[in-house]
């Protein structure tokens, strides 16, 4: 039996991806599997997969791989799966000791702006070189590579040629997702919008796109679905001036769920959004929550980023825009509605590419003979 560890810093213990995903893949087939995270705290057992979790995010470097090194050498793993270039100091630490498999999992573009935002200008770029090193450094010490998208093996992928690797996209299971394909009522569309509340993620634009819709339609009943929080006091302050400038009629606002409940959230919704800013880092994303909802038997209208449209094409359910054109926004919606079955047709395209090709089902086996790989020419080399 292999023993396979995740280390993450950044993610939750609980992670969609992580223990959802892979990690019940991995046990399934008969692997023990441990997930250690330092963002929460949570000791205990979900579904079979034992977890460690500290909240110590707050913490120096060393003081994370000091608690990581611990969890390895506790567990004695064959495989370490790390989410973040720390894990894969520690890993490279405890490899020292033991030969194990160390696979990079890529799924955050690294270093991520979020990452520079409190250094002035001239310090951004020095702390951006300085993380990007430790990038390289991560991607040295790893034996394998899992990139989420094809947009993120820049530049591991290029400096590192000869390592083993893979694409891992965030497809669903099935399981988790229930189909909820509306019909169009007469004069009436709910739009939705799910995640972190920011001006970075959209918000702004998804307010101004309804905004126009309502001036070109005014007849039209225009419901607003919101799924999520702010996550900094930085953007309740700017959401709270958008839901005073706007004051629209019709806004239901709900907390985020937990994961298994996701898709029931927003089930009601017509049209998903995701109208994020056009930056460096919001271009090489593949947005997971795409997958949810064309899962759902949604058709979607999202930003048009090079991370999209690389790895799929969204015309028989939905639309890339330029985000901030509310203007042409507002005619795609116009267009659902004055053709409803234009739209219908786009929610069962919508589920039918999920079940036939963006769902866990589909790449999960992959993943599982990777992993194993990996384990396997680990211990040819012992």
């Amino acid at each position: 039996m292999s023993k396979i560890l995740f280390l993450t810093t950044a993610h939750n213990y609980n992670d969609d991806r992580i223990l959802y995903h892979q990690a019940k893949e991995l046990k399934s087939r008969g692997s023990e599997v441990k997930i250690c995270s330092l963002y929460s705290d949570f000791q205990g057992n979900i579904e079979g997969i034992d977890v460690e979790a500290y909240s110590i995010l707050e913490k120096s470097s060393t003081d994370k791989i000091q608690t990581f090194l611990k969890v390895c050498e506790d567990f004695q793993p064959d495989c370490i799966i790390c989410s973040e270039p720390i894990p894969v100091l520690a890993a490279r630490k405890f490899g020292k000791s033991k030969k194990v498999s160390i696979i990079y999992d890529i799924t955050e573009w690294y270093p991520a702006m979020s990452m520079l935002e409190g250094y002035s200008f001239l310090l951004k770029g020095i702390h951006f070189f300085k993380f990007f090193l430790i990038q390289l450094y991560a991607g040295l010490l790893s034996t394998h590579f899992i990139f989420g998208e094809e947009t993120k093996k820049f530049p591991l992928a290029y400096i590192f040629p000869f390592k083993k690797r893979m694409t891992l996209p965030y497809y669903p299971d099935q399981s988790y997702i229930s189909e909820s394909i509306n019909s169009l009522k007469n004069n009436e569309i709910t739009l939705c919008y799910t995640g972190a509340i920011s001006k970075d993620k959209g918000i702004g634009n998804f307010f101004n796109a309804i905004a126009k819709l309502q001036k070109r339609k005014p007849g039209l009943k225009v419901s607003i679905l919101i799924v999520g929080s702010a996550r900094k006091e930085s953007d309740e302050h700017y959401f709270s001036q958008l839901l005073s400038t706007f004051s629209f009629d019709h806004i239901t606002l709900k907390k985020p769920a937990i994961f298994e409940k996701f898709a029931e959230t927003f089930a009601e919704a017509d049209i998903c959004f995701d109208l994020r800013a056009l930056n460096f880092e919001n271009h090489h994303s593949l947005p997971i929550k795409l997958f949810y909802y064309i899962g759902a038997g949604k058709p979607i209208i999202y930003s048009n980023l090079k991370g999209i449209r690389q790895h799929m094409d969204v015309s028989g359910f939905g639309y890339l825009v330029d985000p901030e054109n509310s203007d042409l926004i507002a005619d795609v919606i116009i267009q659902y509605t004055e053709n409803p079955e234009l739209y219908y047709k786009h929610a069962q395209n919508a589920r039918n590419e999920f079940t036939q090709k963006y769902n866990w089902d589909t790449i999960k086996n992959s993943f599982a003979d990777f992993v194993d790989q990996s384990i396997d020419k680990t211990r040819s080399c012992n």
